[in-house]
């Protein structure tokens, strides 16, 4: 990275944390601090709500998935126009009805305050470990790309964050996140059209995603029935539809969003923005991805992304042979240039059996340096991840882009972390405070107190989240990470909600029971592989109203 680059990143982070915490330093009140004085339009629910959600990891990771197994992962966001319509009548109503400051209090009314704080407790626990993640996920790209040290770099954004959080509360992350958007759109567009340019000039955009659907990226939907498929329109309709409904309807992070609203109109409008926009802006950056792909069937790509893994295994025992690896890539890659070329001038199945052949080739090449990475590592004294998905988009981005947009597009990362990090903050120290510290701890006390405590929470969630991403390790791919831990504990919440909602004979002690029970046989089966996690969230669901039902009508007769 050169000054320009250097000025870029630092005058985007700076203005973006100094105006958050300029604009908002004057949140004296629960009402305020928490709730953001009830005072955000439509438009800046919706932005703040896609930004909780688009954290770095999206921008990291989204398009490598795209990169290696091409756009049929956005089947996994079909299911969020569906909660959105279901939050809105259902939800948000009840929600603003009851004036709650938190999705947990109306627990409280409906049930117990057992049942609130257990769900305040589960809610903790994932959105506190996901907090971690992302502020882990930029780091641990970026310290290898700047070559710096990765504690230094979760230091400093989680710092950032805990800044302008802590001074301005809802407002400050809902006010910071608009500009936050704004970067993040401007910057993957500006990708986007400098790859299409960056392809010879025989190759137009029509032509680039035949290339992809030769390759197998362009495979959108499908519709089997086969569990061993993770992504299918299946899991992303009913699945997906649940992992939205308890992430947007019972994640304080996200509930908090659209709790700060004027009114419930805005706060429908918010959500509904959000969902007309969420599917076609994940299928724009699985598409960047996809234009990855192609630009490397044209330019040399390395053998594997995570450069400071190349550079341990060229280091070890295992040199010749990746250095082998290597050369026969070498080879792949000009013969699928001459390939694709050759296609492109005559179309035929011949032609497009052999781009498909080598591409094969290369992902097996691929596997095999990956495999003697996981050697060298076994003898090595930093353990370093053979898997290149989340390091494929950075990589082309320190790599190809113009001096001035490296640095836009790092913002970009580090904006989107910070946004989503700073709505986890204050959704953990919201709940904290409100659900168990003033609930349990400390009933009757000032509005001025409470705010104090819920800064503090803030401070000590930061510091938590800080040390999660000092000792986290890298995933399969990170963006799946977030949403297991997710799916994990969602359904059980949400069948919690849905029980509050709609099955009024079941009280508090039989719903208490069966969450803890569902809790524990979800984990079970996640650890044991039951199914793919994104059922995870209906099994979570029905499971606890299933118990909880049963309990309460043994309960009826005895």
């Amino acid at each position: 990275m050169e000054l320009l680059d250097w000025s870029v990143l630092i005058a985007t982070l700076l203005t973006i944390v100094g105006y958050g915490t300029w604009k908002n330093k004057n949140s004296n009140n629960v009402q305020d601090y928490i709730k953001g004085g009830n005072q955000s339009k439509w438009w800046t629910i919706g932005l703040s709500v896609m930004a909780t959600q688009a954290s770095a990891i999206t921008f990291l990771s989204t398009p490598g998935q795209a990169f290696n197994d091409g756009m049929g992962f956005v089947q996994f966001y079909f299911g969020v126009p569906i909660a959105m319509v279901i939050i809105c009548m259902v939800f948000i109503p009840l929600y603003h009805r009851l004036k709650v400051y938190t999705a947990y209090e109306f627990l409280e009314n409906r049930f117990d305050l057992k049942t609130r704080s257990l769900a305040a407790i589960l809610f903790l626990i994932q959105r506190g470990l996901a907090a971690g993640i992302t502020i882990y996920a930029p780091a641990i790209i970026l310290s290898t790309i700047l070559d710096w040290d990765l504690n230094t770099l979760n230091i400093i954004i989680g710092i950032l964050v805990i800044i302008y959080t802590v001074t301005g509360g809802t407002k400050a992350v809902s006010m910071t996140q608009k500009h936050q958007m704004a970067v993040i759109f401007t910057g993957m567009f500006v990708a986007f059209f400098l790859i299409i340019s960056y392809l010879p000039e025989n190759i137009n955009f029509n032509n680039a995603l035949e290339i992809a659907g030769i390759s197998g990226k362009m495979e959108i939907l499908d519709f089997s029935f086969n569990l061993e498929n993770r992504y299918t329109i299946w899991s992303g309709l009913i699945g997906g539809t649940f992992l939205a409904l308890s992430y947007f309807g019972t994640d304080q992070s996200q509930v908090q969003r659209y709790l700060s609203g004027k009114s419930v109109k805005e706060m429908q409008l918010g959500l509904i923005f959000n969902g007309l926009l969420k599917v076609p802006m994940q299928f724009f950056i699985l598409l960047v991805g996809v234009m990855v792909f192609v630009f490397y069937q044209f330019n040399p790509s390395p053998l594997n992304f995570n450069t400071e893994a190349q550079t341990e295994v060229l280091n070890s025992e295992y040199k010749s042979q990746y250095n082998a690896l290597i050369s026969e890539q070498a080879v792949v890659f000009k013969a699928k240039q001459d390939a694709v070329n050759s296609y492109i001038s005559s179309k035929t199945d011949a032609n497009k059996t052999k781009v498909m052949a080598l591409n094969t080739a290369e992902q097996e090449l691929r596997a095999k340096a990956k495999l003697l990475i996981d050697k060298a590592n076994e003898n090595s004294i930093n353990k370093l991840e053979s898997n290149d998905k989340d390091y494929v988009f950075i990589h082309f981005i320190i790599n190809n882009l113009p001096r001035g947009l490296i640095g836009l597009l790092l913002a970009v990362i580090l904006s989107a972390a910070m946004s989503s990090t700073a709505s986890e903050l204050n959704a953990l120290a919201s709940t904290t405070a409100l659900d168990l510290y003033k609930r349990n701890f400390a009933i009757n006390k000032s509005d001025t107190h409470y705010v104090n405590a819920t800064k503090w929470f803030t401070f000590g969630w930061g510091v938590l989240a800080i040390i999660i991403a000092c000792v986290a390790y890298l995933a399969d791919n990170l963006i799946q990470l977030v949403n297991i831990i997710g799916s994990i504990f969602y359904g059980n919440v949400l069948g919690i909600f849905l029980l509050a909602f709609f099955v009024k004979f079941v009280k508090g002690n039989a719903v208490f029971t069966a969450a803890l029970i569902t809790q524990v046989i979800v984990i079970f089966g996640w650890w044991h592989d039951w199914m793919p996690y994104l059922w995870l969230n209906l099994f979570g669901c029905i499971l606890v109203m299933l118990i909880a039902i049963l309990i309460q009508k043994l309960n009826s007769k005895t």
